[in-house]
């Protein structure tokens, strides 16, 4: 079965567009793959974030995953930062990596230019630590969104890199395994293409019932049609294509008649609407603060995936030891 890893940053929670996007993906992946999903709490250390966020943070990402229904049992699941074999590995290929390189990356120019005043190694290396994440795992593929293309190319370039320097064929190069084709674009509730964190635009899975419905009512919409069956402006659209994801199919054609004959009143299709993200995202709610409830649970959890971690992650790092010429660990 070919391995599969994925990195889950630990910042802010799970919103409707992250459910049916990548987090559906997973739930499939899990029965078809070897799959290793971690907390990128190292890589959040980019942004500087408090002590007592660290484990907040990731304690919440860890529930929602569950709460959304990533099995332990058929799927790893860990905190980076329970895994430090990847540190050493993170080394050995910083030691081949070079500077022209990893200052040419897309993610490290823009992250500069958000962040002028942090513009730390952590940023500057970020590729040869997600390379770390993945060949860690001798992972045959990832799934990755086109923003993270270029990273991907540079851990099968120090894949190549090591096989080369060395003289042997260790590391496989991993494939991006894209979500696009499969994954259900969620809109956002302010009129864009995409719901997002960074937008504002969000609903968020750990909302309550009165949050949900107050965004959705605030959702942005025009005058209305004005002549039958016209084309569905983008900020309309949005609204559909949620409800075509969270209604009964008899809702959404009702509300589809009302628009094409020109009689749709928006405030009664936000209501159905909000309801209806209420219903569909309820039991994922009650499972999420449930998991946060039981710390101890949690704990467990997250020492059982950091144990089976390790062991993939401590076989990989024996062997690369050996190859560049150190002395066992143990």
């Amino acid at each position: 079965m070919e391995t599969v890893v994925s990195g889950i940053r630990p910042t802010g929670n799970l919103h409707l567009g992250n459910y049916y996007g990548a987090v559906k993906s997973f739930l499939q992946m899990q029965n078809d793959y070897n799959c290793l999903f971690f907390i990128a709490d190292w890589h959040s250390m980019t942004t500087r974030p408090k002590p007592e966020d660290i484990v907040r943070s990731s304690n919440t990402i860890l529930a929602e995953y569950l709460a959304c229904g990533i099995d332990p049992h058929k799927a790893t699941i860990y905190v980076q930062s329970d895994v430090p074999e990847v540190l050493e590995l993170y080394l050995y290929f910083n030691m081949n990596a070079y500077l022209g390189e990893l200052e040419r990356t897309t993610t490290f120019k823009e992250k500069a230019r958000k962040q002028p005043d942090n513009v730390n190694a952590g940023l500057l290396t970020y590729p040869t630590l997600m390379a770390a994440d993945i060949l860690i795992h001798r992972a045959a593929k990832v799934p990755v969104g086109k923003d993270q293309e270029q990273n991907m190319e540079m851990a099968r370039r120090y894949a190549r890199r090591f096989n080369t320097m060395y003289g042997v064929e260790f590391f496989k190069e991993p494939e991006s395994f894209s979500l696009s084709a499969k994954a259900v674009k969620i809109p956002g509730l302010d009129g864009s293409g995409k719901m997002g964190k960074s937008d504002g635009n969000c609903i968020y899975l750990i909302d309550d019932p009165a949050t949900i419905r107050k965004k959705v009512m605030k959702a942005v919409t025009d005058a209305g049609p004005t002549e039958p069956d016209s084309e569905k402006p983008e900020v309309i659209q949005n609204l559909f294509t949620l409800m075509e994801v969270v209604s009964p199919r008899d809702t959404y054609e009702y509300f589809d008649a009302k628009w094409r004959d020109c009689s749709i009143r928006y405030g009664d299709m936000k209501k159905q609407l909000a309801e209806d993200i209420v219903a569909a995202t309820e039991p994922i709610r009650e499972k999420i603060n449930a998991y946060l409830a039981d710390t101890d649970n949690l704990a467990r959890i997250a020492r059982m995936g950091a144990e089976k971690a390790r062991e993939s992650a401590s076989k990989t790092l024996d062997e690369v030891r050996h190859i560049i010429g150190f002395k066992p660990r143990f």
